[in-house]
């Protein structure tokens, strides 16, 4: 079966007309500042603005949680979206009309299918939420009810509740009227057939319809009013092409920006709970539906965040349902935290009853870690019975295996010691039975990839070319060596640090990378990643402008790079070899087709290259704006130069340096002879690329 893609041509039309300002500033209040645009960040909670917009590089940047990213990447970081749905966000908001390509006949009538029940369950909302509030029924049986149970009007409306008539046949009825397809309309849930009659499937229940990350209605939950006897207490959607319920937390949606902004989600079970929460101010809650964690639901979780905390009843049931499945939690990377509510309560009863203030603080106070709870709570059923407690230790052990995760070493550790301590067994005994498990984990992995793994890292260990001695040197070896990028206008002080000068951004010289707040991966990289960093930054602002007659800065950067062999890390490489493809192609590659690929790691690499440490003042931007053409062409071909002239000089130093070892070895004069001759070359080399630099003093 074909998979169906949106069109090349419909994504460049898209991409043709973002305004990353616009989109920003529809969620964040956007000043002006310099060039770029400044607010107060959406992903953390701050006073003081630090999340700037640049208009020119299309990117954004928070100088506090160091969150960064294209207008694609914004909306997929706040809606949550994934890519394809971000394309189509923007294809709506720009009236681009969505071209899809490779379309099977299958796939079609999938996405037919589809759309068909997004329009129905749109209808069967909004005719619901209507009998809620404006027939007399809704208002004398169900609005009632839901305002003894402390529910306001505004925060029904906000999770679109409503109620489905206790006639059996007025919304079928109301459907067919107004030309909805039967078969459609079953499969959808809300409508049932039985002895070829049809009849409202929800009839006489409160509706809480289920939404989807962007906000379309996926399916619905129907609840009994009061106490439920022969009937069940909720009715939900049967499967089909857009509910899976495995794959569902409800609220998610209402939900996803404030579990964003305070980077922890509250897990509860029921509807009622999360909209009850929602009352109290506490947004960042979500429900499961009552049923186990699934693999599904907690991936949607660690979307969000890290942190999850679970709410659940005191009770014997809510026990047992807050342990289902929270081993896949570990394993999903999450902190699980747990919180049962005490005297037979659940959070939408004891949260009216203590109000949010308190409930907020009993949560913090009572929170207990998953592996802790799960310990007392077996310990408690084991007893005084010694072969059940033997259990527990082994079971305990076999949980806390399967945090291991390097990054989870020190909790690992952590659990080991207070787990043994709560066992009372030796600590270095429940040490090496966990590692016990982890061993046993790790045999039963398969060989082959452990083999392919191996090999990966013997290649990653490999150097490249090494000079024999006396032979010539290649100039495509690559030992190591530390030399650091400089733009223009930058010096070599005497003691090895740099020393940046001011330039205009985008003009002379790229600028240096700067080292953000919260931002570990610029942190630590190295003079000469960055120095490869700036070659690619070049070719990205540059690479159409001309360079000698009718050849361009991309034919001669993308010659010279590879001839020689000037670039080590791989993801630049990349980036050059998918420029190299896309120009041979006949294309005109520049920064928008890397930024907003939907490859996201690729996306977001583009992003840290194309940053903007230094915001560019009023004063150079009147500066470019005076320069003549010639002087502005200049300008990218002083880039050019310094660029690949430096890299070659590293690629240089670093083969003298090799050299060098090689003469401290035992060898023939002949050989020696070679070794120095080799030396005074490569000198003679380095002296004429020093000179070609110019603004560059070698110490």
């Amino acid at each position: 079966m074909q998979v169906k893609v949106i069109s090349q041509h419909t994504i460049q039309q898209i991409l043709s007309r973002i305004d990353i300002v616009e989109i920003v500033g529809s969620y964040v209040k956007l000043k002006k500042r310099g060039i770029n645009y400044l607010g107060l960040c959406p992903f953390h909670n701050e006073k003081t603005p630090s999340f700037t917009v640049s208009a020119n590089k299309e990117i954004y940047k928070c100088f506090g949680c160091g969150k960064s990213g294209n207008a694609i990447g914004f909306l997929m970081d706040l809606e949550k979206y994934s890519y394809v749905e971000a394309l189509r966000w923007l294809a709506n908001k720009y009236g681009v009309e969505v071209e899809e390509t490779a379309v099977s006949p299958e796939v079609v009538a999938q996405r037919q299918v589809a759309d068909s029940l997004y329009i129905i369950n749109q209808f069967g909302q909004k005719y619901f939420e209507e009998k809620l509030f404006n027939s007399d029924e809704g208002q004398d049986i169900a609005l009632s009810y839901l305002k003894e149970r402390g529910f306001r009007e505004e925060v029904l409306r906000k999770f679109q509740v409503g109620y489905s008539l206790q006639d059996s046949q007025s919304f079928v009825t109301t459907a067919l009227n107004a030309q909805y397809n039967i078969e459609l309309l079953v499969k959808s849930g809300l409508v049932a057939q039985r002895d070829g009659r049809s009849y409202d499937n929800y009839r006489g229940r409160i509706i809480f319809p289920v939404h989807n990350q962007s906000g379309k209605i996926i399916g619905f939950g129907a609840r009994v009013i009061g106490k439920a006897e022969r009937a069940p207490k909720y009715i939900n959607t049967p499967e089909n092409e857009l509910y899976h319920k495995s794959k569902i937390l409800y609220g998610s949606y209402q939900a996803r920006q404030s579990i964003d902004k305070l980077d922890e989600c509250l897990l509860v079970e029921g509807y009622t709970d999360v909209i009850s929460l929602h009352q109290a101010g506490i947004e960042n809650v979500v429900a499961s539906g009552g049923t186990s964690l699934t693999p599904d639901q907690l991936r949607l979780i660690h979307k969000y965040t890290n942190n999850l905390t679970i709410i659940y009843d005191g009770d014997g049931a809510g026990v047992k349902a807050a342990l289902r499945g929270l081993e896949l939690a570990l394993m999903e990377g999450l902190n699980v935290q747990l919180v049962l509510i005490p005297d037979n309560e659940d959070p939408d009863s004891y949260v009216n009853k203590v109000g949010a203030a308190a409930f907020q603080e009993f949560v913090k106070a009572n929170k207990k870690e998953f592996i802790i709870f799960q310990l007392e709570v077996m310990l408690k059923d084991a007893g005084n019975d010694t072969n059940k407690k033997a259990a527990v230790v082994n079971q305990m052990a076999e949980t806390i295996s399967k945090l291991n995760k390097a990054e989870d070493f020190t909790k690992q550790q952590d659990y080991i010691r207070r787990c043994s301590e709560l066992l009372r067994v030796e600590e270095d005994g429940f040490n090496n039975l966990v590692n016990k498990f982890i061993r046993d984990k790790v045999t039963k992995e398969n060989q082959q990839q452990q083999k392919q793994q191996a090999q990966q890292q013997q290649g990653n260990r490999s150097t490249g070319n090494k000079g024999a001695a006396g032979q010539p040197h290649n100039f495509n070896a690559a030992p190591t060596g530390e030399d650091g990028f400089f733009p223009e206008d930058t010096f070599y002080a005497e003691d090895g640090d740099w020393d940046q000068g001011s330039f205009p951004d985008g003009g002379g010289a790229p600028a240096s990378t700067g080292q953000f707040p919260g931002d570990d991966t610029l942190a630590l990289l190295t003079k000469d990643e960055q120095s490869e960093k700036a070659v690619i930054q070049v070719l990205l602002e540059h690479g159409s402008k001309a360079w000698e007659e009718a050849s361009t800065v991309a034919s001669y950067m993308i010659a010279e790079v590879l001839e020689n062999q000037l670039l080590d890390n791989p993801e630049y490489m990349r980036i050059l070899e998918m420029y190299k493809t896309w120009y041979e192609a006949g294309l005109e590659p520049g920064v928008k087709n890397f930024l907003y690929h939907e490859d996201q790691q690729l996306s977001q690499l583009i992003v840290k290259i194309m940053d903007f440490p230094y915001e560019l003042s009023g004063k150079w931007t009147e500066v470019l704006d005076q320069q003549s053409f010639k002087e502005q062409e200049a300008t990218h071909l002083n880039a050019v130069n310094s660029c690949i002239h430096y890299l070659k000089l590293r690629k240089i130093r670093r083969i003298m340096e090799e050299n060098q070892r090689d003469m401290a070895k035992e060898h023939t004069p002949e050989e020696q002879l070679v070794l120095l001759q080799t030396h005074v070359h490569l000198k003679q080399m380095e002296i004429e690329l020093v000179k070609k630099l110019g603004t560059v003093i070698m110490k």
